[in-house]
């Protein structure tokens, strides 16, 4: 199991990462937007458990390299550092995410929706290398169990992504002319999550 104050810096972590604006929350907020707060809500439940297949491949990936290489391990390490510096020095220099605009359409049924919002993410390499350099971050050699560790891990990422994103998507309409009426705030929503990006990757990179 998790330690308490482990699962407590993940999950601070986690949530500022998943509310920092990306592809993911702008098709949830545009969508709900446009379409609706249920069309919102299930497209954010796709998205958020599509995290689920990058927690099993970075459960498998991870556990193998760890077991058959210390030399392929230490490369993702490097490869996965570097990514999180490259994610970082992106969102630094990021003018600020832009709310999508509104636009007439017809909400096709609730399951076709959750399945392209599962697959948007599920099918996204750049959030399996994330997974892959995120996740071991936060393993605590000491407890033993490095796979058990990421894989809860995993799922306490996809349990907060539920929640935020399925919020976003009911809350659609309000935070759509918040943002429109507060662009800095999403410009430092975009620093933070960079910052964040930034430690991780050096930490990574120099630990």
């Amino acid at each position: 199991m998790l330690a308490p104050e482990q699962a407590t810096a993940f999950l601070a972590a986690a949530v500022l990462i998943t509310l920092s604006p990306g592809p993911d929350n702008l098709m949830v907020l545009g969508l709900g937007m446009s379409r609706g707060r249920t069309a919102g809500m299930v497209f954010g439940l796709g998205c958020a458990l599509g995290c689920l297949s990058h927690t099993l491949l970075a459960v498998a990936g991870v556990s193998a390299l760890i077991a058959a290489s210390p030399t392929a391990f230490l490369a993702l390490k490097i490869a996965g550092g570097l990514y999180l510096l490259w994610l970082g020095v992106q969102a630094l220099r990021s003018p600020g995410g832009e709310a999508p605009g509104a636009g007439a359409a017809a909400p096709p049924a609730s399951l076709r929706l959750f399945g392209r919002g599962l697959v948007a993410n599920a099918i996204n390499p750049k959030v399996l290398l994330f997974f892959l350099a995120f996740l071991p971050q936060f393993v605590d050699p000491g407890r033993g169990g490095a796979a058990a560790q990421i894989a809860q891990l995993g799922i306490l990422f996809t349990l907060q992504a539920v929640v935020l994103f399925v919020s976003l998507g009911y809350f659609a309409g309000h935070v759509g002319r918040w943002l429109a009426r507060t662009p800095r705030a999403a410009l430092w929503l975009d620093r933070t999550a960079g910052a964040i990006f930034v430690a991780l990757g050096l930490k990574l990179l120099l630990r």
